[in-house]
């Protein structure tokens, strides 16, 4: 059965919020998922799974630290998540805060390992984004990203 794994970092909440909805998303669409803090992933868990996605505070523009680390520790395994699915998602203090930027700072790494990335032609384009705590816009963001992915590992698999 395909697997995804929905990975955040959160200091305040706000994104844990947004990777739980986004992880609902996936799971009403038939998809094993499961959630993780950053802080509990170990690199080799990447290889596990079809998809990955990521959620992000947005720090200066860019991704937390700690996101940033388990990223740059998957280096060891590059070429080995060619063809997974990959998403990213992210919250900010305020309207021009850098989440778009984020968003596509995690996706560049993505991209890098060689993984499939959908936008989105009506939502957020690159990945779901909060300003503050999310809203209802944000949750059903995050629930259509959910859904989004799960869907794609549907069709990447069968």
């Amino acid at each position: 059965m395909a697997k995804a794994l929905v990975i955040y970092y959160s200091q305040t909440g706000n994104t844990k919020k947004m990777a739980g909805s986004v992880i609902e998303g996936i799971k009403k669409e038939g998809i094993e998922a499961l959630i993780k803090d950053v802080k509990d992933v170990q690199v080799d868990e990447l290889l596990k799974y079809d998809a990955i996605v990521i959620g992000s505070p947005t720090y200066y523009g860019t991704m937390a630290a700690e996101i940033k680390k388990l990223l740059d520790e998957s280096v060891k395994f590059h070429g080995r998540l060619d063809g997974k699915i990959g998403a990213a998602f992210a919250s900010s203090a305020n309207v021009g805060g850098g989440n778009e930027t984020t968003v596509l700072d995690i996706l560049n790494a993505l991209l890098i390992h060689g993984m499939i990335i959908q936008g989105d032609p009506q939502g957020d384009h690159y990945g779901a984004v909060s300003i503050g705590a999310p809203d209802t816009r944000a949750t059903k963001q995050c629930l259509r990203l959910g859904s989004r992915v799960a869907k794609l590992i549907k069709k990447c698999i069968s």
